[in-house]
């Protein structure tokens, strides 16, 4: 690499031990947390996300419409690994980070505490745009090929899709996430107006 200072930098912190810092939580902490909340609850879910880049992008959009925690699978899903930092550029230790050890579970203790949730789904009827996202609200997104998995869908309130007008079928899992927080933001903050 050249002489610029930022590369030398960055070649300086490669080994650095990335999990310093970042607390993972489990489900007990999930619940503690939204009970600790005095406002209604803004979650992201993600299904089964592979791509550190992915996750990173998603956990950077989260932080900054300002979602409560994002919540994950254990297993089959990338987890906090330097990529996903880097790429959240400070998100990753900014927004709680739930590790869910059954993902659908997890979804029926949120709908027992009063949370909707609302998937997408490229197949769903309604638009993201004519649905309403305020109040407790998880988003739920798949993964990068394969969408939600059936037992993930299965488990929504109900899906939603953001309309596609050029000649793609789908967008990124990142661009998509940010898409619909910003939506739900939007939306949540109209309400307080």
């Amino acid at each position: 690499m050249g002489k610029n200072p930022r590369s030398q930098q960055r070649r300086t912190h490669r080994h650095t031990d990335f999990s310093v810092g970042v607390a993972v939580l489990n489900e007990d902490d999930l619940i503690l947390l939204l009970q600790s909340l005095k406002e209604p609850p803004f979650l992201l879910i993600l299904d089964e996300i592979n791509d550190p880049h992915n996750l990173g992008a998603c956990l950077r959009s989260a932080d900054a419409a300002g979602v409560h925690a994002v919540i994950v699978p254990k297993n089959r899903s990338v987890s906090l690994t330097e990529t996903v930092r880097r790429v959240a550029c400070g998100a990753a230790e900014k927004v709680p980070f739930v590790q869910a050890t059954n993902l659908a579970r997890v979804m029926d203790k949120l709908r027992e505490a009063g949370i909707w949730i609302v998937g997408t789904a490229d197949e769903a009827w309604d638009s993201l745009y004519q649905t309403s996202l305020v109040g407790p609200l998880a988003l739920v997104m798949g993964s990068e090929g394969k969408g939600l998995r059936r037992l993930t869908r299965e488990k929504c309130d109900f899906l939603v899709k953001i309309p596609m007008f050029g000649s793609v079928e789908s967008l990124n899992v990142s661009v998509s996430a940010g898409i619909c927080l910003f939506e739900a933001l939007r939306q949540r903050k109209a309400l307080n107006k």
